[in-house]
């Protein structure tokens, strides 16, 4: 058993005896394993099969052995490997994961028939169904959407797996399961340029396969393990899952559609179920809960001693029930995402917020009694200029002219970070058609990612110089280099797939590892992409209208706002095609 475990609560054992095994994998070290709340859900829902025994794998401290933290097996004791994937810098480690288990990293080089050793590989999670073709040849199956709705019957046809060859097992699973990807039975080809020409698949099978989503929630999603090792030390709770703001840059407001929020009710049960000696609580899409919701929160932690955390608020959604809960949990860091460095790249961006709005929440905070705000926002946004940086050192400014003499009042300095990060184009979003590096279509017509990486940095560089010498501000930047690999491995197809293994396994680095294998970096980053261009990721079906993220990037262009998301009236983007 892990030395981990010797401080987890929930950790589930089972006998191994008449039990189905599967190892459940999370490519990245175990305290961001174990704050990741969908990592948690399907270990939960996998160990209440009772006919299933499930055992976690995670990415191994240096020198370490990979083994299960629950028995220290190793890999190749599992017939069935499952993966949670859900960022794109873990996409090397989970190919790496794969090959030091013992088990053949590729797909099609496994066997026919399934067993230890040879088992089969089913990956899901965010990453995987936003954009599942990066890590397509190392999967023989990929769930695409939530796992509530698909597990236990996914679980019942792979029961008999030692008696039917692979190939027959997930033809079977291809045609008659829902939101079931076999990438193997999908053939993909291009144009000279590197784009996606055709994608064709079996008759039996759905060409493009539909995601599967959540029914509402009885009971909300939460922490079912906790360590004092784990990076985000608190018990989580999901409000819902998705946002209805539509900001034009998150995949997660589109992939989420429609997006959901759990009753009061629901989450009440969710903060039920945490055991007594935890109170410090984690609230995941507080920023969209209604104040009614968080009124009886609010009184919850309150009758509980419960103290509040969360990773940003929005600056216009800030209520008194939570600066009440603020000061009741005695928080003293917050983070607000104003995303674009001017109000005319927030209106780009369709955040829609205003620099009062940002003025105005940073005061309310500090008098509540937050000494250290965080202000989160992107670089190298399409259209930006040095305007819109300029806005930026502007606001920090106004900033801190209005929260500093709080702070002094209260007996306190009050500091500000900025945190600048590098805009990256994510599949699912209007800005998919967007170079990295903010670049124009000419500029962006070359082909490397040169100036994509020296605009940033150009950026960088000013950013530094205007800030430099401000007292209680702290600066953090983006590692560009890093910025680049998400951008490639973000919009990349499957033919990535093999210098994953080679960047994963520590034989190359991403820059050796690329061209190794005849991709240009700037193919995926960097590259324009037109309204008619297909996308590999459109294999999948999130089933929003043909051209409607072409025509919200359109409107950003224009400086244009959309609404928010309105499930029962909206029928804009198509997901939700029922007559009102």
């Amino acid at each position: 058993m892990s030395s981990y475990l010797a401080t987890e609560t929930g950790t589930v054992r089972k006998k191994w005896k008449g039990r189905m095994p599967v190892a459940l994998l999370y490519p990245n070290t175990y305290p961001v394993a174990v704050s990741n709340l969908g990592f948690q859900l399907v270990y939960s829902l996998l160990n209440q099969q009772d006919t299933v025994v499930c055992e976690r794998f995670v990415y191994p401290e240096a020198s370490q052995p990979l083994r299960s933290l629950e028995s220290s097996r190793p890999l190749s004791d599992f017939p069935l490997v499952f993966g949670s994937i859900s960022f794109e810098h873990d996409f090397p480690r989970l190919a790496a994961m794969l090959a030091a288990g013992g088990i053949e990293p590729l797909a099609a080089q496994r066997a026919q028939d399934i067993g230890p050793g040879r088992p089969l590989v089913v990956l899901g999670g965010v990453g995987v169904f936003m954009n599942p073709e990066p890590l397509a040849i190392f999967a023989d199956l990929m769930v695409i959407g939530e796992a509530e709705p698909i597990l236990e019957s996914l679980l019942a046809a792979l029961e008999g797996f030692a008696t039917t060859s692979r190939e027959s097992l997930l033809l079977h699973i291809g045609a008659s399961l829902p939101g079931c990807y076999v990438p193997a039975f999908y053939r993909f080809s291009y144009t000279g340029s590197g784009e996606v020409l055709d994608i064709t698949a079996p008759a039996e099978l759905p060409l493009p396969v539909a995601k599967v989503i959540a029914p509402a929630m009885e009971r909300a999603a939460h922490s079912t393990l906790l360590s004092p090792e784990a990076e985000l030390g608190m018990y989580m709770v999901e409000l819902g899952r998705g946002c209805s703001r539509g900001c034009r840059f998150c995949a997660a407001g589109f992939i989420y559609r429609p997006p959901r929020l759990w009753s009061a009710e629901a989450i009440l049960r969710g903060l039920a179920d945490r055991p007594e000696r935890i109170d410090r609580i984690g609230l995941l899409g507080m920023e969209m809960a209604s104040s009614e919701t968080v009124d009886k929160i609010a009184g919850y932690l309150r009758e509980h001693a419960c103290t509040l955390s969360f990773s940003s608020l929005r600056a216009d959604r800030i209520t008194d029930q939570t600066l009440a809960l603020l000061a009741a949990s005695n928080l003293k860091s917050v983070a607000i995402a104003a995303d674009g460095c001017s109000e005319r790249l927030r209106t780009l961006i369709n955040k829609g917020l205003g620099e009062d709005d940002l003025l105005t929440a940073a005061e309310r905070l500090v008098t509540a009694g937050i000494f250290h705000l965080k202000l989160y926002v992107m670089i190298g946004l399409p259209t930006e200029t040095q305007e819109d940086l300029d806005h930026l050192v502007r606001l920090v400014d106004r900033l801190q002219a209005r929260i500093l003499p709080v702070g002094r009042a209260r007996g306190r300095v009050s500091e500000l970070t900025l945190s600048i990060n590098c805009f990256v184009p994510k599949p699912w979003t209007p800005f998919q058609y967007c170079s990295f590096g903010g670049l124009t279509a000419e500029q962006a017509s070359e082909e490397n990612t040169s100036k994509a990486l020296a605009a940033l940095k150009e950026k960088i560089r000013y950013l530094r110089k205007m800030f430099t010498g401000k007292a209680n501000l702290r600066l953090k930047f983006d590692h560009l280099e890093q910025a680049l690999q998400q951008a490639v491995y973000a919009r990349a197809d499957r033919r990535i797939g093999p210098a994953l293994l080679d960047i994963g396994s520590g034989r190359f680095s991403f820059k050796q590892a690329l061209p190794r294998h005849g991709i240009n970096p700037w193919q995926f980053a960097v590259r324009p992409r037109s309204r008619e261009e297909r996308m590999c990721w459109e294999v999948i079906d999130h089933s929003i209208r043909p051209r409607y993220l072409w025509e919200e990037y359109e409107r950003a262009l224009r400086g244009t706002l959309t609404t928010a998301c309105e499930p029962v009236v909206c029928r804009r983007c198509g997901v939700c095609h029922e007559t009102p």
